[in-house]
């Protein structure tokens, strides 16, 4: 019969058990509705929402390992669950959003060609609001006078005014090598690496070690704002998004202009 041949879908229709099942097709109008809206869903919302859980997964983690630092390490154990945690986020989310969770790295990576520029606002209001709920995570599982003798992880290193310049140097080159990192390692195709979660997770517990003492070594402004939201400590607050701005302004040129593959390049193709 001609109904087997008819190159339309169908679905039954089920009715009364008495009854022959009946078959209604499902147009091509339908079916490229559906297309649409999936492509929808896994080009800008499935994106924004890994952004937003990566972060809070990420900045909570950070926040915590300030806050319950008993046996006061100094910048050991910060440095070891902020470059853990990140490379394990970007392991996880990597392939859905590329894994950012730092409003500095999506400006570098949509300078180097790798982020639409559509998507970056949308992509940095994930970041801060993945950190405001990791931020208020841990306050709500801290101790509080724990919580509050620490800043609630807040960025309180600078104290005074003449440890701004020495802090917005450090987090202007801690933030360069940071994004350098995330632009050659993933993102530039000519030097991409299956081990950039783990070389990008090294680079900030190198940072953090290095730069510590400086700055609180940030390189990251959702991670500054989150905290800084939840515990109300806005000290100095605008160094964590001058220095990370800049430095990651600085690694998109230079990827644009020298560093890039012939596809990102700019110059000198």
């Amino acid at each position: 019969m001609s109904f087997f041949k008819s190159k339309v879908n169908y679905l039954p229709l089920f009715g009364s058990p008495t009854k022959s099942l009946s078959f209604r097709p499902i147009s091509m109008k339908s079916k490229t509705k559906v297309h649409k809206v999936v492509s929808i869903f896994q080009r800008y919302i499935q994106p924004w929402l890994a952004e937003v859980v990566g972060s809070m997964l990420f900045i909570f983690t950070g926040c915590m390992s300030v806050i319950e630092d008993p046996l006061d390490t100094g910048s050991l154990q910060p440095a070891l669950a902020h470059g853990l945690a990140l490379g394990i986020v970007i392991a996880l989310f990597g392939e859905i959003s590329g894994g950012h969770f730092n409003p500095a790295v999506s400006v570098s990576v949509c300078l180097s060609g790798g982020l639409n520029v559509i998507m970056l606002v949308p992509y940095i209001g994930a970041q801060l609001c993945g950190g405001v709920i990791g931020a208020g995570l841990a306050k709500a599982i801290s101790p509080p006078q724990v919580y509050y003798n620490t800043s609630g992880g807040a960025f309180n290193t600078v104290k005074h005014g003449d440890q701004i310049g020495p802090a917005i140097v450090a987090e202007v080159v801690m933030t360069l090598f940071l994004t350098m990192s995330v632009c050659m390692g993933a993102v530039n195709g000519k030097t991409r690496s299956l081990l950039a979660p783990f070389c990008i997770g090294l680079t900030v517990t190198a940072d953090v070690l290095a730069g510590g003492a400086i700055s609180g070594a940030c390189m990251n402004p959702a991670r500054a704002f989150g905290p800084a939201a939840v515990a109300h400590y806005w000290t100095y607050h605008w160094i964590y998004w001058v220095g990370p701005m800049a430095g990651a302004l600085i690694t998109g040129v230079l990827v644009r202009l020298m560093l890039g593959d012939e596809r990102t390049r700019l110059l000198l193709k």
